[in-house]
C-alpha cells in the first residue's frame, strides 16, 4: 500500500520547500494546489489516484510547511521556485496539475520552462488573463468599477482581504467555514475530522495579498487585461492541456475557463465536470479521477 511521507528541502533562494510524496509509482505526476490551500488539500488525490503514478505535492512559498522569507512580486515567482525544486529533485518529463492559483503557476512553469512538462492538466484555474481584484462597496459588494492596482490597495480591502486575513489570525473557524460553504463547498463537505484539518491548513499561509496581487496582475495573453498588458506567451504552450472546470464554480467563471481555452489554442481540451464546483475533489472525486487518468493514459500511449 502506497505511503504519503511530508519532505523539505532548502531552495537556492533560501526558501524552505515542503512537499508530500506518495511511494511507489512509475509515471510522475507534480500537484500545485491553489489559494487558501497547500499539498494537504490533495489528500484526496493521493488517496485514491491510480499508483502507477509517482505523485509529488508541493507547498508553494507562504503556504503549508514552506517558509515565507522573501515576499513574492507575481506568479513567476512561484514557478520559479518550482523549478528550483523539480532541479533538486531530478525530475524531467512530467506531468503536472495546477487548482485555481495553482493553475496560473503550472502555466507559467511550462511557458518559461518548455522542456520539463509533457501534459498539463488545469484543474477550475485562473484564467490566462489573470483573476481580477476590486475593491469594495460600503454595502459589501464588489466595486467593478474600481479595481485595484497596487497590493497596498489590496491589504487594505475590507470586503476580502481583512476579513480573510483576520480569520487566520484570530483562529475565526466559523467565518473560514462559511467562506468555503459560499463559494467551495457549496454541495458536498469534506468528513468532519478532514474539514478540521484542512481549516487549520489554510490559518498557515502568510501571504493572502501578494497572492491576491499576483493573480489581479497575471495576464499571459495577447490581451490587456484591465491592469496590465498581456505577454502574449499563452500561445506558446505546445503540450497537450485538460482544461477542467465544474459546472457550478462560483470561483471561476465560465467565462475564465474560455479564455484559457481561446489563449493557449489547439493544444486545449476543455471538459466541463458535472454536478461540481470549484472543489471537484470533494464533489466528485471519482469523477475527477476518471478525468485525469483517461487523459495521461491516452497521452502516454501515443508516446
Amino acid at each position: 500500500m502506497a505511503t504519503v511521507q511530508l519532505k523539505k528541502v532548502l531552495l537556492g533562494n533560501g526558501e524552505t520547500f515542503a512537499y508530500r510524496e506518495r511511494s511507489g509509482g512509475h509515471i510522475p505526476l507534480v500537484l500545485v494546489h491553489g489559494n487558501m490551500t497547500s499539498s494537504k488539500h490533495w489528500d484526496v488525490v493521493l488517496e485514491r489516484l491510480d499508483e502507477t503514478y509517482k505523485v509529488y505535492a508541493v507547498d508553494m512559498r507562504g503556504f503549508g510547511e514552506s517558509s515565507y522569507h522573501r515576499e513574492i512580486e507575481g506568479i513567476r515567482d512561484l514557478s520559479d521556485d518550482l523549478k528550483d525544486w523539480v532541479d533538486g529533485m531530478g525530475l524531467e518529463r512530467f506531468s503536472m496539475m495546477g487548482w485555481s492559483t495553482g493553475g496560473a503557476v503550472a502555466m507559467q512553469f511550462v511557458i518559461d520552462y518548455p522542456d520539463y512538462c509533457k501534459n498539463l492538466i488545469l484543474l477550475a484555474s485562473a484564467s490566462t488573463r489573470g483573476y481580477p481584484f476590486f475593491g469594495t462597496k460600503e454595502d459589501g459588494t464588489p466595486d467593478i468599477g474600481n479595481r485595484l492596482r497596487t497590493v497596498d490597495e489590496v491589504m487594505m480591502d475590507k470586503g476580502k482581504t481583512i476579513p480573510v486575513q483576520a480569520a487566520y489570525d484570530q483562529n475565526d473557524r466559523s467565518f473560514l467555514r462559511g467562506l468555503w460553504k459560499a463559494l467551495i463547498y457549496t454541495h458536498a463537505e469534506p468528513e468532519e475530522g478532514r474539514y478540521e484539518e484542512y481549516i487549520n491548513d489554510m490559518r498557515t499561509q502568510r501571504n493572502l495579498a501578494h497572492i491576491y496581487q499576483a493573480l489581479n496582475t497575471f495576464n499571459i495573453s495577447n490581451t490587456h487585461n484591465g491592469l496590465v498588458e498581456g505577454t502574449g506567451k499563452a500561445s506558446s504552450i505546445s503540450i497537450p492541456v485538460l482544461v477542467l472546470r465544474g459546472d457550478r464554480d462560483y470561483v471561476i467563471t465560465k467565462e475564465m475557463t474560455e479564455e484559457i481555452v481561446e489563449d493557449i489554442g489547439e493544444n486545449a481540451l476543455f471538459v466541463e465536470l458535472k454536478n461540481s464546483g470549484h472543489s471537484p475533489l470533494i464533489d466528485d472525486l471519482d469523477q475527477l479521477l476518471h478525468q485525469i487518468q483517461s487523459f495521461l493514459q491516452m497521452k502516454e500511449e501515443l508516446t
